[in-house]
C-alpha cells in the first residue's frame, strides 16, 4: 500500500507540475503581443506539447455575431476556413450559448457534434474525446476554446483538463480585453487626430490672402513664426504669386504693425532715381530738386520697408544698399549729414539669386545680408485646390464693385482648374475680372472665356506663334485622354514648367501618339507639328 500511495503522489505531483508549466507558458505567450490570432496559435501549440492534443481550436465572436475560428492547431487551411458557427449550432455553438463547459468521451457517437471542419473524417475507429470551455469576459461569452485527443493518450482526468482549459480561457479573455482596450484607445486617438486636423486645416490665415492648400498653410505658418522677430525676410517666388501681400502680412503680424509699411519696386526705377527714392535728397542736389525730400528709408522709420524685385538692382547700387544695411544709416543725395533709421527690411524677387551670385551679377555679401529668413511662395499650378476659393473671392469683389450677382458654372470652373497659369494669382484675377466684365448673363460659362475662342493673351505673351500656343493652351479635354490631376509633383502627373518639357510630358502620357498628345493639350495636330519642329523633338517609334 505504501508503494502505491507513493506512486500516486508522484503522478499527482507530475500532473500539477505539468499544469503549472502550461499556465506559465500560456501567460508568457499571451503577454508577448497584442496580435491575438498569432498568440492563440502559439497557445494551442503549447497545449499540444503539454497535453498531447490532436486538434485545438480557438473561436471568437465577430462583430456580425458569428462565432469564427481565429486560431487552430492540427487543421488544414481548408478545414480552418470552414470553422464558423452560429449561436447554439453544434457543440461549439452550444458552449457559446450556455456558457458552460462540455466534455465528450467519444465525439463520433455524439449526434450533436457537427464535424463542421471535417477534420474527423480520417480519425479511423480510434475514440476521440473532446473538451470545450467558454471564453468569458466578465459575464459575456466572447468565444470558445476546445481541444480533442485520442482517449488512450489522455494525460490527465477530464475534470483537471476542464479546469486547466478554463484557466487558459480566462487568460485568453484578459488578453482579449487588453486588445479591445488598446484598439478602442487607438480609435479614439485616430478620431481625435482627424478632428484636430480638421480644426487645424485653415488654422493659419492671413488677411486678404487665400490659402487653404497644404503648401500655403505651410507658408502661413512660417509667416506667423517669422513675423514677431526683427530678422530680414526674403520672399521668393514667381511673378504674381502674392509676395507683396505676404510682406504686408509679415508687417501687420509684427510688433511694428502700428508703424508705416513702405514699399518700392526696385525694377521700376533707374539707378539715380532709385537712390533718390530710397535715401531722399537735399534741396538743389540735382536739377529739379527744389526742396529736401525724405526717402523711403526715412518714411519707414519705426516700421517696415518692402523692396520688391531686389534682384534687379545694379551692382553699383548693391554696394550702396549693403552699406545702409550694415550701418543702419545713410546720407541723402546731395547731403553730408548721416541719418540713422530703425527699419525692418523685407525684400522679394523672382530671380534665382544663387545663380546671380555665381555669375557675379549679384553681390554675395548683400545676398547673405538679405537672405536671413527665406519664404518660398508656390506658383498657382502647385496649389490648384486654392483656385475655387480665389475665384469666389475675385468674383465676390467684382459683384460688389459692379452691383452684379454673377456666379460661375461647374464647367467654367473646370477651365480655370485646368489652366497652367504662368502669371499665377495675378493672371487668374485678371482672367476672372475680364471674363466677368464681358459676360452678359448671370452665370459665367465655359464658352465665356477668351481661351475657348483662341484669344487668350497669355498664350501669346508666353510664346511665339502657333508653337507657343500649342504649349501654353490648357483648356479642358473634350475627348477621351489621360487625365491631368491637380497635384502629384514628383510622379510626372503635373505638367512641367518649360514648354519643351510640357510637350515631352504630353507625348509620354499618350504613348508618343501625336494626335492624343494634341488633344491632351487641346491643340490641333498642325499646332503640335509646329511645336515639335520648334523644339526639335524627335517622336519615338514603337
Amino acid at each position: 500500500m505504501g508503494v502505491q500511495a507513493t506512486g500516486k503522489v508522484r503522478i499527482e505531483a507530475a500532473t500539477q507540475d505539468r499544469e503549472l508549466l502550461t499556465i506559465y507558458e500560456v501567460s508568457k505567450i499571451l503577454g508577448s503581443s497584442l496580435n491575438l490570432s498569432r498568440t492563440l496559435r502559439d497557445v494551442l501549440n503549447v497545449l499540444s506539447l503539454y497535453l498531447g492534443i490532436r486538434r485545438g481550436m480557438a473561436s471568437l465572436v465577430q462583430e456580425s455575431g458569428e462565432l469564427r475560428l481565429v486560431a487552430a492547431w492540427g487543421l488544414t487551411r481548408e478545414e480552418f476556413h470552414r470553422g464558423r458557427f452560429a449561436v447554439g449550432e453544434g457543440i461549439t455553438g452550444r458552449i457559446l450559448q450556455t456558457g458552460m463547459p462540455v466534455v465528450l468521451h467519444d465525439i463520433a457517437s455524439e449526434p450533436v457534434f457537427l464535424n463542421r471542419t471535417g477534420s474527423l473524417d480520417d480519425h479511423g475507429d480510434e475514440p476521440i474525446s473532446f473538451v470545450g470551455v467558454p471564453v468569458k469576459a466578465g459575464t459575456q461569452v466572447i468565444g470558445v476554446l476546445s481541444v480533442d485527443h485520442p482517449v488512450d493518450q489522455q494525460v490527465m482526468s477530464f475534470q483537471k483538463e476542464v479546469m486547466l482549459l478554463s484557466m487558459v480561457a480566462h487568460l485568453v479573455a484578459q488578453a482579449w480585453r487588453l486588445q479591445q482596450g488598446v484598439a478602442a484607445e487607438r480609435d479614439v486617438l485616430i478620431q481625435e487626430q482627424r478632428r484636430l486636423k480638421t480644426e487645424l486645416r485653415g488654422k493659419y490665415s492671413l488677411d486678404n490672402v487665400v490659402g487653404h492648400s497644404k503648401t500655403m498653410q505651410e507658408v502661413f505658418a512660417q509667416v506667423h513664426q517669422a513675423a514677431p522677430g526683427r530678422a530680414t525676410v526674403l520672399l521668393r517666388g514667381e511673378s504674381g504669386t502674392g509676395k507683396e501681400v505676404i510682406a504686408r502680412s509679415v508687417h501687420f503680424l509684427s510688433a511694428r504693425k502700428d508703424g508705416p509699411f513702405i514699399k518700392l519696386n526696385c525694377a521700376a526705377l533707374t539707378e539715380s532715381l532709385l537712390e533718390s527714392e530710397l535715401f531722399g535728397h537735399e534741396k538743389g542736389a540735382f536739377t529739379g530738386a527744389q526742396g529736401e525730400r525724405k526717402g523711403r528709408f526715412e518714411l519707414a522709420h519705426g516700421g517696415t520697408l518692402f523692396l520688391d524685385e531686389i534682384g534687379d538692382i545694379s551692382p553699383a547700387f548693391q554696394t550702396k544698399l549693403l552699406r545702409v544695411l550694415q550701418e543702419r544709416e545713410f546720407e541723402r543725395v546731395g547731403g553730408t549729414r548721416p541719418i540713422r533709421v530703425d527699419v525692418r527690411l523685407i525684400t522679394a524677387t523672382n530671380r534665382n539669386l544663387e545663380k546671380a551670385v555665381m555669375d557675379g551679377s549679384f553681390r554675395a555679401d548683400l545676398y547673405y545680408r538679405i537672405n536671413v529668413v527665406s519664404l518660398f511662395l508656390p506658383p498657382l499650378r502647385e496649389r490648384r485646390e486654392d483656385i475655387p476659393y480665389l475665384v469666389e473671392t475675385f468674383l465676390a469683389r467684382f459683384n460688389r464693385e459692379n452691383q452684379r450677382e454673377l456666379t460661375i458654372g461647374a464647367e467654367a470652373m473646370r477651365v480655370l482648374l485646368n489652366c497652367y497659369w504662368p502669371g499665377n494669382v495675378r493672371e487668374l484675377e485678371n482672367c476672372v475680372e475680364r471674363t466677368a466684365t464681358m459676360t452678359r448673363g448671370s452665370v459665367i460659362r465655359e464658352i465665356d472665356f477668351p481661351c475657348q475662342h483662341g484669344r487668350c493673351l497669355t498664350q501669346m505673351l508666353h510664346g511665339e506663334g502657333e508653337a507657343a500656343v500649342a504649349v501654353q493652351v490648357m483648356r479642358p479635354v473634350r475627348e477621351p485622354a489621360p487625365q491631368v490631376p491637380a497635384h502629384g509633383a514628383g510622379d510626372g502627373a503635373v505638367p512641367p514648367s518649360s514648354e519643351r518639357e510640357r510637350l515631352v510630358w504630353a507625348l509620354e502620357q499618350c504613348g508618343w501618339v501625336q494626335a492624343k498628345a494634341a488633344r491632351l493639350l487641346n491643340i490641333s495636330a498642325r499646332q503640335m507639328g509646329y511645336a515639335l519642329m520648334k523644339y526639335n523633338i524627335e517622336v519615338r517609334k514603337f
